[in-house]
């Protein structure tokens, strides 16, 4: 079974897509911490080698964490991408959103290089809602719930739909 988790910056995809990985017994892969093991810090890669690199960089892992069986999430960018999107069809999908009232206490760490403050995230969720939309098959909010619960309630939707055709597949 291989699930993806995609969205926003600061959606909770890394802290919730651990516990669901646990739920389910299938290892978690996140596409970031890929590209920061092999390259640096995001924010580095943004400073010196500017974002058309960071997204090279970025396809080169999302390419390997999809031929994985696992729980993958996403860099809230990962999904601008063409061949990505096209890869997306083939697997469960899905987005997890966030309120901007939640999102202040998320950004705090300033390693997010597009998003410094709410105002620019919610420029960034508007510029990109229409595609995170549109690739997922399934859309949690977690803004105000706990993330046991989230997770839970992702596995058991995963669990519910691990054979059900793909998006691919019924077009």
């Amino acid at each position: 079974m291989r699930l993806v988790l995609i969205g926003p910056p600061a959606a909770g995809k890394s802290r919730i897509g651990k516990r669901v990985a646990r739920l389910l017994g299938l290892p978690f892969i996140d596409t970031d911490s890929l590209v920061v093991a092999a390259h640096g810090p995001i924010s580095d890669i943004f400073a010196t080698h500017g974002e058309p690199h960071f997204r090279s960089l970025e396809r080169a892992e999302v390419v390997k964490a999809l031929s994985a069986d696992a729980v993958v999430s996403f860099g809230g960018g990962a999904v601008l991408d063409a061949e990505t999107q096209h890869d997306l069809a083939r697997h469960p999908v899905v987005l997890l959103t966030v309120q901007p009232h939640a999102v202040l206490s998320r950004l705090g760490n300033g390693k997010r290089p597009l998003v410094a403050d709410v105002e620019s995230w919610i420029a960034l969720y508007e510029k990109r809602r229409d595609l995170y939309e549109r690739l997922a098959d399934h859309t949690v909010d977690t803004s105000d719930r706990p993330t046991d619960q989230l997770a839970a309630e992702i596995a058991d939707w995963a669990r519910q739909n691990a054979t059900q055709p793909t998006k691919e597949s019924t077009r």
